[in-house]
């Protein structure tokens, strides 16, 4: 089978299986089989690839060139000595950020990363063209197999190691969920006045275009980086029946000013 062409058993049929799925599909690569413990969902995605699946871990396909597990951290430990049963021949690769590569250690000959850094939401369609894939293998042969196979989707792709990789995602972290976090708060607190949400977006989507263009530190602006005490301390008075509001406002507003007098 050619090398832009492999074929593939997907372990798992959430957010990021189920993108990752129809883009290699989409791609070209043949998608044998989807595997979930969840019916409803290994059957949603399967019948949007035209493949079969199955819940049954026993009845995995074992004649695919990749398989690509996406499931929660918590369960890769206890499931992946069954996955890598499936055929002793295939490279197997997690999908996941924190993860060390040596989870595989012990179990297969050929393993891997298949890291695409990126929010994945099953309503949202995913431009891969976008995503940064970060790749690691346990051989040189199988990290080239995963450079080709993710440059299918995107032109962002990168090796990173582990500890790299675990860097990376603490990073998005900080960049997706707490920013996502810092609007459902706004959303909270618009709502108490009954003011909408999308008044902000207009603000939201020029504070993400500055950072294409300035650093973050640079793009900075309000009260904490201009240290301004009259402000941040009326808006703490306004946060009083909001205690742990209160105080991410305040450990944030000081670790912005810190950041903005570094090295002055």
């Amino acid at each position: 089978m050619s090398s832009n062409h492999q074929s593939i058993v997907l372990i798992g049929a959430g957010n990021v299986a189920t993108h990752l799925g129809n883009a290699l599909h989409e791609a070209g690569c043949t998608i044998k089989m989807i595997y979930s413990r969840t019916q409803e969902s290994a059957k949603e995605l399967a019948e949007s690839i035209g493949c079969p699946y199955t819940t049954d871990i026993t009845s995995i396909d074992n004649d695919a060139d990749i398989y690509i597990v996406s499931l929660k951290d918590s369960v890769l430990d206890s499931i992946l000595p069954e996955i890598v049963k499936c055929n002793s021949k295939a490279l197997y690769v997690h999908t996941a950020g924190s993860v060390s590569i040596d989870i595989w250690k012990g179990l297969t000959d050929r393993y891997g990363v298949l890291y695409p850094m990126q929010t994945f939401s099953k309503q949202r369609k995913v431009d891969f063209n976008n995503v940064h894939f970060f790749i690691e293998a346990n051989s040189k042969q199988d990290t080239d197999l995963l450079i080709r196979t993710a440059s299918l989707l995107s032109e962002h792709v990168f090796e990173a190691s582990s500890e790299q990789r675990k860097y990376l995602h603490i990073s998005a972290v900080f960049a997706c969920n707490f920013t996502n976090h810092m609007y459902a708060i706004c959303e909270h607190l618009l709502t108490s006045q009954g003011l909408p949400f999308s008044a902000m977006l207009p603000l939201i989507d020029e504070t993400a275009e500055k950072v294409h263009h300035l650093s973050p530190v640079s793009a900075q602006t309000g009260p904490a980086q201009r240290d301004d005490h009259n402000i941040m301390n009326s808006h703490l008075d306004m946060l009083e029946e909001e205690p742990r509001i209160s105080e991410l406002y305040r450990l944030i507003s000081e670790d912005i000013h810190k950041f903005a007098t570094k090295g002055k």
